[in-house]
């Protein structure tokens, strides 16, 4: 059996994106078995994937922020004694930063990564044993597809990206078919205007179908009371799981998404899903795999990938002004046409 430690600690995203590259692996090296160093409150993602043995769940977010407190408890010692309690054969730091790197060198075997050039962070590199290129200018799931063949010394696939999840969970035709709309984010700047989420919510319950609106705090839940509130057939959820998002998106009839951890969750369970980028570049980070329709602002400034919007228009009624030039009815244009391609396969 060949034994891999695998660091992919977060974010969300990033934790989805390394899924196909372990689908091709198991399919080159049939004996192949993952263990799985993760942020604890991702760590439900990598269990869904047949190749994975053993998650190793850390909580660097959680320790930074009461570091005595979780010494004392003994939690990252606890970790580490985890961390070591097996010899493998290969140890992968598929996130290219210096923490990453120095988890890795706490682990028994021989440590693999990305070359000062191609590392997140280039000084991680002099924490491993063996590296390698991976061009920068391609799409996430495709870097690390590329690393983890060269590491085992086979040809990345051309096929598309499997990740192999799908089958975790039971897929149901719900009686009232329903949208997912993914609205919620991290920067404010990736938000898309309230104004025209309330729209396409328009659209879609002229379409006979039901809107449910994910939340994760306080405050997205009340944009999501906003929204609803002025629909005919709309649902603001409370916060949900990672587990019962996957098995709301997984029954949906589609999703409609801005630069979300979920989206990548989305494309992950190949659900038919128009993302919607403002400030960031989908090129490299967009959601990616069947049935999935990134759609870059064609603004100007866009991509900026700042957190806070400084154009001139930023004040408007609809902001931030990048989003105009993905107005709802294309956006409502773009799904359509996805659902029709699909239900015609």
């Amino acid at each position: 059996m060949t034994k891999v430690l695998l660091i992919k600690m977060s974010s969300m995203g990033d934790v989805v994106h390394t899924l196909p590259a372990l689908t091709d692996a198991a399919n080159h090296i049939p004996d192949i078995q993952f263990d799985w160093v993760v942020e604890e409150s991702f760590q439900e993602i990598p269990r869904w994937h047949p190749a994975v043995n053993r998650i190793i769940p850390i909580a660097l977010r959680r320790w930074r922020k009461h570091w005595f407190k979780s010494f004392k408890s003994g939690e990252p010692q606890q970790f580490c004694k985890m961390l070591r309690q097996e010899n493998y054969d290969y140890i992968i730091d598929a996130q290219g930063l210096l923490k990453s790197a120095l988890v890795g060198r706490l682990a028994k075997g021989d440590r693999y990564g990305l070359d000062r050039c191609s590392a997140r962070e280039g000084h991680a590199a002099l924490l491993y044993q063996k590296t390698y290129r991976v061009n920068h200018q391609q799409h996430a799931v495709i870097r690390v597809r590329q690393l983890f063949a060269q590491v085992f010394g086979y040809t990345m696939p051309d096929s598309p990206p499997d990740y192999d999840i799908r089958n975790h969970f039971a897929t149901h035709k719900s009686k009232s078919p329903y949208l997912v709309f993914l609205h919620n984010t991290t920067w404010d700047t990736k938000l898309y205007p309230e104004l025209y989420w309330k729209r396409l919510g328009e659209l879609a319950n002229q379409q006979g179908l039901q809107v449910k609106l994910t939340s994760g705090n306080a405050q997205e839940k009340a944009r999501a009371d906003r929204i609803a509130a002025t629909l005919k057939n709309a649902e603001a959820l409370p916060r949900l799981s990672i587990l019962d998002i996957a098995n709301l998106l997984v029954n949906a009839a589609g999703v409609i998404s801005v630069d979300t951890g979920f989206s990548h969750l989305a494309a992950a369970l190949a659900v038919p899903n128009v993302a919607l980028y403002g400030p960031t570049n989908p090129e490299y980070t967009g959601a990616y795999g069947p049935n999935q329709i990134s759609l870059g602002a064609p603004f100007p400034c866009a991509p900026c990938l700042r957190k806070h919007c400084n154009h001139p228009d930023r004040h408007q009624t609809i902001t931030p002004p990048c989003f105009t030039t993905l107005p709802p009815e294309l956006v409502w244009e773009t799904l359509t046409s996805l659902l029709h391609s699909k239900n015609a396969s």
